[in-house]
């Protein structure tokens, strides 16, 4: 395994206990979900717009990303 590989497998282990301590401690506003719904204030239909833009964006350019290895 690279360096790289470590790096990425403790960034995803350190993202899933924090993730896993929010779902456990029942705070409110703690989770990944609920800082990203506050962050882009979906509440508000210019809020949802953003959010589904950007999400799309991602998704799009990760698709070809991953499939094609470029960009």
């Amino acid at each position: 395994m690279s360096t790289a590989d470590w790096a990425w497998g403790g960034w995803v282990l350190a993202f899933a206990g924090l993730e896993a301590r929010a779902l456990v401690s029942k705070r409110e506003g703690d989770t990944l979900s609920e800082r990203v719904r506050s962050w882009f204030h979906v509440h508000t239909a210019p809020g949802r717009a953003l959010f589904t833009g950007v999400w799309s964006g991602f998704a799009v350019w990760f698709l070809i990303h991953i499939l094609t290895g470029s960009m």
